[in-house]
């Protein structure tokens, strides 16, 4: 399943992708905003997107806000959630493959539509490599709270 959330600055891009998932034939959830709210807050939609992601091994998120700055901060404070800002394709292609990042962030201040797309279609298409190096590292992250 792949979560969704904006807030108000992510709302049109939110949209887009919707479209761009139902085409390619992706599963996902809409968790909010489902409208146009000019003074709604990202960290309720960061928090639900998180906990999304958590339910299930597999369990992707995409996150959309003015700078894809704050609503990243709010996910990444949730253990087991590795979300990556989104500025590029191949910047993504290389969070997926060696951090396993399983939530995307995206700038819609700072990305067109066309890099979006390119940028959500690499976050989907990519799989982590499963190296050991790479694991040791994941492994050493979930340890910083421990």
């Amino acid at each position: 399943m792949i979560y969704l959330g904006s807030d108000h600055r992510g709302y049109q891009l939110k949209e887009k992708i919707k479209e761009w998932l139902t085409g390619w034939g992706y599963e996902y959830e809409d968790l909010g905003n489902e409208r146009y709210e000019p003074e709604d807050d990202y960290p309720e939609f960061a928090t639900k997107v998180a906990k999304g992601v958590l339910r299930e091994l597999g369990d992707l998120g995409i996150l959309i806000c003015g700078s894809g700055i704050g609503i990243s901060i709010v996910a990444n404070r949730f253990a087991g959630v590795r979300c990556g800002l989104g500025f590029s394709e191949e910047q993504i292609r290389r969070g997926r493959k060696e951090d396993d990042i399983n939530c995307l962030a995206l700038p819609a201040d700072f990305v067109n539509d066309d890099e979006a797309r390119q940028i959500v279609r690499a976050f989907l298409e990519t799989k982590f490599l499963g190296e050991e190096k790479y694991k040791r590292r994941i492994r050493e992250i979930t340890n910083i709270n421990e």
